[in-house]
């Protein structure tokens, strides 16, 4: 079986742990400050003279008071401007659609969805895109619109063909929003919403609406087939927490949607495996998962650059029996490089996880932020080194 192949036709983290520790090192600062105003407090108590520590006692605590309160404001304020993201799209709750008479669950669903499901065309080629605001903006894949500022879109094959800006991209996810006049929607059309993909399952039921060689709006059903898969983006680094399906899709779905049994987002798809000579479908899809999308999404919108973590090596699966990856190469003054891992290290841990083999050690960079501290673990030479490295920002390609 051939690596992954694109979809379109024509030339593809959680922030949850980072935020807790960021919390609870706040929270540990404003502890610290409160212990010092409380032996400062106790201090001045002791010095001053019996008929004025009343008085001044009570100046004291008011000043404290406000001091705590300032340094209380202040360290949220600087979480807050630490992060400079917006928050993510929201996560809908996901009941089966209600069929009618005959109607199949996957007839629900494509009845639900795809009025909102666009096809996307360049000079290049073509794929798809969906409707997620009623302000007109549109998520499609990176690799679908390439390096163009503009594109058209079309609801439907008796639809208008409408100009629609490029707003952003994001090659390392793959991942484009795309902005059309409001007005111009079709008034019968509603943006879809997203589902929360870490409820996923394997087992359960998928339908994805696309433009496969150019046939409008074609359903096809299947189930999740498999979680937490890892693909390679357009510019050569990893998607993590993929969704696998074998819903039937083809060259021109790339960047429509992949649906839940309630007509919710749960990808995008973006990626097919191919069998021998063709590029057809052969059961294995890949999606990137909704709530990677919920996240790069508002980035892409307000027009800022998406970024990501950077360790700064190529790396292979461990022959060895307890995992691990070798490091191939190290990018020259690089993040790793500067940190002292070498070529032939053996990487077990990397942020206190550990490393049974090269996915392992993106899936921990990618929950990470550029700038960002972390430890590896390499084995060199029968000796263990504990190193710690600030984590680089990402190449636009891999080095």
């Amino acid at each position: 079986m051939r690596s992954p192949k694109h979809l379109w036709s024509g030339d593809w983290r959680s922030d949850a742990e980072t935020s807790r520790q960021e919390a609870a090192e706040a929270a540990a600062r404003h502890r610290e400050a409160l212990r010092r105003a409380e032996l400062e407090r106790e201090a001045l108590a002791a010095t001053e003279v019996k008929e004025r520590r009343g008085f001044r006692l009570t100046m004291a605590s008011v000043a404290l008071a406000v001091a705590a309160v300032a340094a209380a404001f202040v360290v949220g304020l600087l979480l807050h401007q630490g992060s400079d993201n917006p928050p993510p799209l929201p996560a809908v709750a996901s009941k089966p659609l209600p069929t009618k008479g005959n109607q199949t669950q996957a007839g629900a669903v494509y009845a639900a969805a795809s009025p909102g499901v666009v096809s996307v065309k360049t000079n290049d080629g073509s794929g798809t895109g969906f409707l997620i605001s009623p302000d007109g903006k549109l998520v499609t894949n990176a690799h679908v619109v390439g390096s163009a500022s503009r594109v058209v879109v079309r609801f439907g094959s008796r639809g208008e063909s409408l100009d629609a800006q490029v707003v952003g991209t994001d090659v390392s996810d793959d991942l484009a929003v795309l902005s059309i006049d409001p007005t111009t929607i079709p008034r019968s059309v509603k943006p879809l919403q997203f589902a929360d993909s870490r409820t996923v399952r394997i087992g359960d039921p998928a339908v994805a609406i696309g433009n496969p060689f150019g046939l409008d709006r074609t359903a096809t059903q299947g189930i999740v087939s498999a979680v937490g898969r890892h693909i390679q983006a357009p510019n050569g680094f990893e998607i993590d927490n993929v969704i696998q399906t074998d819903a039937a899709i083809n060259p021109g779905n790339s960047g429509g949607p992949l649906l839940d049994s309630a007509a919710h987002v749960i990808g995008v798809n973006s990626q097919i495996a191919t069998g021998g000579g063709g590029n057809g479908n052969v059961g294995i899809g890949f999606a990137i998962p909704s709530n990677t999308v919920r996240q790069v999404v508002p980035q892409l919108e307000r027009r800022q650059v998406v970024r990501h973590a950077f360790l700064g090596v190529s790396t292979a699966p461990a022959v060895n029996a307890t995992g691990g990856a070798i490091v191939r190469s190290v990018v020259p003054r690089g993040p790793a490089d500067r940190a002292g891992i070498q070529s032939a290290d053996l990487i077990t841990q990397v942020d206190g996880r550990q490393v049974f083999d090269p996915s392992d050690i993106s899936t921990a960079i990618d929950q990470r932020n550029p700038g960002d501290t972390i430890g590896v673990t390499v084995q060199r030479g029968g000796a263990l080194l504990h190193l710690q490295v600030q984590l680089g920002q990402r190449p636009t390609r891999t080095p």
